[in-house]
């Protein structure tokens, strides 16, 4: 189903909040211009992806031994923001790679309660990543 957010200008603050517009951050990597050059920013990235309704995109940069066939995102949760709670290895010249995040959202299809909005909600995960070639790429996460 697709998702009804549009992508943002370049111009544009970087959905995943890194302080720096879409054009310089998480724009070139979604489009193919440029790769993540660390785990966390590959994390940032697929962040930025839910946000953004790009599912081609989270299969093109999740590792193969554990992407699945096909991915449809959740058209009634809105990603709002990522915290980068911790990150182990996952540098530029390292193989492997770990960030912890926790990631809030909302959800259109469950009421907050008030009656005024959806309902908030938190994703806290564990990510593993896998640098091959210049790449790198998903490859599990566990759900704390």
């Amino acid at each position: 189903m697709p998702h009804d957010s549009p992508t943002p200008d370049d111009a544009a603050r970087c959905p995943c909040l890194s302080g720096n517009r879409y054009g310089e951050c998480c724009g070139p990597i979604h489009r193919g211009d440029a790769v993540a050059p660390t785990a966390e920013r590959l994390m940032r990235s697929r962040f930025s992806a839910f946000a953004l309704g790009l599912p081609q995109y989270l299969l093109d940069s999740w590792h193969p031994s554990t992407r699945p066939d096909t991915l449809e995102l959740d058209v009634d949760l809105r990603w709002q923001l990522l915290d980068i709670l911790r990150t182990e290895k996952g540098g530029p010249f390292e193989r492997t790679g770990i960030v912890e995040f926790r990631a809030t959202f909302r959800d259109r299809s469950v009421s907050d309660g008030t009656g005024t909005g959806a309902a908030r909600g938190e994703l806290r995960e564990t990510s593993s990543f896998v640098r091959e070639g210049q790449r790198w790429l998903y490859v599990d996460g566990v759900v704390a």
